[in-house]
């Protein structure tokens, strides 16, 4: 059963927060974002977000508790986006939509956001580079250990889409276009 809400996943400053929030404003949806739940546990423990995710590696119930709170959000609202890695995993019957970013614009992006300052602080953007693709093979390993997926397979998404040379209006415009047309199917 279809519901209205869309699971945008996606690669590391791929655009996820920037497009859901565009997009909720565009169809007047809200948003639930898993990552700054995430980050709000990396801080309370005093840990990069790297390191965060190394020590969640070990603590297999850091993931459960951050992928059980979107499923139960789910079950109580309608009309919103979740920005979360898993959330088409967690939300199955959501819109699911899968960013794409080349690796060199992930790591540009991700330097210069100030909102990345409080969990990641690096003094070069080859060094942002480096701790990202750290990052991103951490997540596969937990992910596959705990779930049995790969969040990077394409075959799980109704929508994919690459941001690089894109801004996150134009990718909000072509995902609320695609969901139009799933709801309609």
């Amino acid at each position: 059963m279809k519901k209205h809400i869309i699971s945008i996943a996606g690669e590391l400053a791929s655009g996820k927060g920037a497009v859901s929030t565009v997009l909720a404003q565009m169809l007047q949806y809200g948003i639930y974002r898993n990552g700054e739940y995430f980050r709000k546990l990396a801080r309370e423990k005093n840990m990069d977000i790297t390191t965060f995710n190394e020590y969640a590696k070990s603590h297999p119930e850091i993931d459960l508790q951050v992928e059980k709170s979107a499923a139960e959000y789910a079950k109580e609202h309608d009309h919103f986006i979740i920005d979360a890695r898993l959330g088409w995993y967690a939300v199955p019957e959501s819109f699911k939509v899968y960013l794409t970013v080349d690796i060199n614009e992930a790591a540009r992006r991700a330097f210069y956001d100030e909102k990345r300052k409080s969990t990641e602080n690096f003094a070069s953007i080859e060094e942002q580079k480096a701790d990202m693709q750290k990052r991103y093979r951490l997540e596969n390993e937990r992910y596959f250990k705990l779930y049995q997926v790969h969040k990077e397979d394409l075959s799980n998404y109704d929508f994919v889409m690459d941001t690089t040379h894109i801004t996150p209006e134009e990718a909000a415009e072509k995902i609320k276009a695609e969901y139009e047309k799933w709801l309609a199917e």
